[in-house]
């Protein structure tokens, strides 16, 4: 008994150490807001700064179109995350319940996708903007980002999990396949489903290659790469730009704070099934 006890004491001394070492850069990021320049670069640095500078905070809405910047990561965060419940609940709920010709198949082909870098097909998906047209567009950031290899990957194991008898009862009381997914086994998979929202959500915030390729226009960036404007050749703004990146994660930050149950109970799930 009193070795199991120092083997769980050791092993939350390890996550503590582990945890405190994770939120070290959140704390400097939060000092370095509330400094001045002159202490960001002064050496040896300055940890607390001399007085509280809020005037970054106030700052970050000269250098950049800030509120604009909010509202493209808000729409293509939601369209994204909206899109990819969906379209990767379908494909999850028809690998998983329906048998057809040629499905293993088509879930390997599926699960290729996550074997290759974005790198790989930017180039091809960037062309296809150029056909559609839809350079400087809400729709070129958000259209690629509607389907996840993942998420049909993470549901269709929820799917898996999920007794067939609740099919066959279904089939019984004359239900038919859409019927069965929407109104019996999706409500059951609500922890995957928070689970795959949180996973798109953060995603979606922090993307910043996709939106660099197909968005020249500063109207039409997301927060992530609108930051990098505040990024000189020479010199940089340090202050400004940490408060522009706190003012820009506190959102995720929200979401996972609140939403933190679900989504630990739909990874564990997952992986048990």
């Amino acid at each position: 008994m009193k070795l199991k006890s120092n083997r769980a004491l050791i092993i939350h001394l390890i996550l503590s150490i582990g945890a405190v070492l994770m939120i070290i850069p959140f704390i400097w990021m939060v000092l370095t807001s509330l400094k001045t320049m002159g202490e960001v670069t002064q050496v040896p640095p300055t940890i607390i700064p001399n007085e509280w500078n809020w005037a970054s905070y106030v700052r970050v809405f000269d250098y950049m179109p800030f509120l604009q910047f909010y509202w493209n990561t808000i729409m293509m965060t939601v369209g994204r995350t909206v899109g990819q419940l969906i379209i990767c609940s379908f494909a999850a709920y028809a690998f998983a319940r329906i048998v057809f010709p040629g499905r293993n198949v088509l879930f390997i082909i599926t699960l290729s996708v996550l074997m290759v870098p974005l790198q790989a097909y930017a180039i091809p998906q960037y062309l296809i903007m150029v056909e559609l047209n839809w350079l400087n567009t809400l729709q070129a950031l958000i259209v690629p980002g509607l389907f996840s290899a993942f998420g049909v990957f993470l549901l269709r194991q929820f799917f898996m999990g999920l007794p067939k008898e609740l099919d066959e009862a279904a089939r019984i009381d004359g239900c038919n396949h859409f019927q069965i997914f929407f109104f019996i086994l999706l409500p059951l998979t609500k922890p995957a489903l928070i689970s795959l929202a949180i996973f798109t959500m953060l995603w979606s915030w922090n993307d910043l290659l996709w939106p660099l390729i197909v968005n020249s226009s500063q109207a039409k960036l997301p927060l992530s790469a609108g930051l990098v404007a505040i990024q000189g050749q020479y010199s940089t703004n340090f202050p400004v730009l940490m408060a522009g990146s706190l003012l820009a994660i506190w959102p995720m930050v929200l979401i996972f704070i609140f939403l933190q149950r679900y989504f630990i109970e739909g990874i564990t799930m997952g992986s048990s099934k």
